[in-house]
C-alpha cells in the first residue's frame, strides 16, 4: 500500500518553522513518521507539501504539491489520492508516536471498505482523519465536498463505507493520548518528552 505524509499548515505557533522538522527524542518528527509508514506499508511515503524548500527536508521522498489549494487537510488527502492508484495511508507529519503495528492492523482491517479510521475517545467523535486510509472511491466524494465548500475531513467517513479501529483495538498498541498526540506548539515538545519518559501527566 502506498502512503503519504501531510505537511500542511502555516506552523504559525512555531513562528513559521516547519513543525515536522522539530526533534522528539533526538529525532525529527517527520523521520519518525516515515519509519512507521515504511515499516507498515513496505515502501517510502510521498510528502504532500507546498513549501519551496520541501524537497530539501527529506531528499529521499517524492514531494507533491496540493492538487487543489486552500482546502486544508481535505485538499491534502485529495492530493494524496490522485497522486497514484489504489488506497493511500495518510498520516500527519506532526504525530511522532503512531506505532507501525497499529498502521498494519488498519491495513488488515480495510478489506473491501472505502476507508479505515481510528475511532478513540476525543474530539471529532473520536475519529483521527489524519491517521487514516482512503480508497479511490473517496475521490468523487471529496470532490463534491470541495465543490460544496464543506472542508470537514471527518464528514467523509459517514459518506463512504468506512471501517473503524475501535478504542479497545487502539489501546492494544498503547495509550491513545500518546499515539495521537500531535506537536502544534513549542510547549507540545516538552509534553512529547514527557511521553518518552513514560510520564504523560
Amino acid at each position: 500500500m502506498r502512503s503519504a505524509i501531510l505537511a500542511g499548515g502555516s506552523a504559525s505557533r512555531f513562528d513559521g518553522a516547519p513543525k515536522g522538522l522539530e526533534r522528539v527524542g533526538g529525532e525529527r518528527i517527520v523521520d519518525r513518521v516515515i519509519q512507521s509508514l515504511e515499516s507498515a506499508t513496505g515502501e517510502l511515503p510521498i510528502l504532500i507539501a507546498n513549501a519551496p524548500e520541501a524537497e530539501e527536508w527529506c531528499p529521499n521522498l517524492k514531494v507533491v504539491g496540493d492538487a487543489v489549494f486552500d482546502c486544508g487537510s481535505l485538499g491534502g488527502v485529495y492530493t494524496a489520492l490522485v497522486a497514484g492508484e489504489g488506497p493511500v495511508f495518510v498520516l500527519a507529519w506532526d504525530m511522532p508516536f503512531v506505532p507501525s503495528e497499529m498502521l498494519t492492523a488498519m491495513i488488515d482491517k480495510l478489506g473491501d471498505h472505502d476507508a479505515c479510521v481510528p475511532a478513540s475517545s476525543g474530539p471529532n467523535g473520536g475519529l483521527q482523519p489524519l491517521c487514516a486510509i482512503y480508497g479511490q472511491t473517496c475521490v468523487n466524494t471529496i470532490r463534491k465536498q470541495i465543490v460544496d465548500e464543506d472542508l470537514r475531513l471527518t464528514e467523509i467517513f459517514g459518506l463512504v463505507n468506512s471501517a473503524r479501529l475501535s478504542s479497545s483495538e487502539i489501546e492494544a498498541f498503547g495509550n491513545p493520548d500518546k499515539i495521537f498526540f500531535n506537536v502544534n506548539a513549542p510547549a507540545d515538545l516538552a509534553k512529547a518528552q514527557e511521553f518518552l519518559r513514560g510520564d504523560p501527566d
